[in-house]
């Protein structure tokens, strides 16, 4: 496999983005890992550069709602596999991209999963 992009969505997402991008940068295996801001308002771009380091692309700008911010990121994506991880979301545990990079070892697997645990 030649890499896995992940693309993350944010508008106004200063409370919850550091989690998903500690989350990310905590990986087994580097991703290429691209933001698509809808002009956010909010902290949320203070925050995306004090990470700068760890993110591929970081786009802000308006947009027409969250799927065309996703095909934003799709198109920028280089990666084999792509994944979406949203902006108040993370990654539980440190293998989770390596056991995804796995799943895509088997030539007839063409999409995958992840089952997701709602915390309040």
């Amino acid at each position: 496999m030649s890499g896995i992009s992940i693309i993350t969505v944010t508008r106004n997402a200063a409370v919850t983005l550091p989690d998903c991008l500690i989350s990310i940068a905590r990986q087994d295996i580097a991703a290429e890992h691209i933001i698509i801001d809808g002009a956010s308002t909010d902290n949320t771009m203070a925050i995306l550069n004090d990470h700068r380091g760890q993110i591929a692309k970081i786009i802000s700008e308006q947009d027409q709602g969250i799927y065309d911010a996703m095909n934003k990121g799709i198109q920028l994506a280089s990666g084999e596999v792509i994944g979406m991880l949203n902006a108040d979301d993370y990654y539980p545990a440190h293998d989770v991209l390596s056991k995804v990079s796995g799943v895509f070892d088997d030539p007839a697997v063409e999409a995958c999963y992840g089952d997701l645990v709602y915390v309040d």
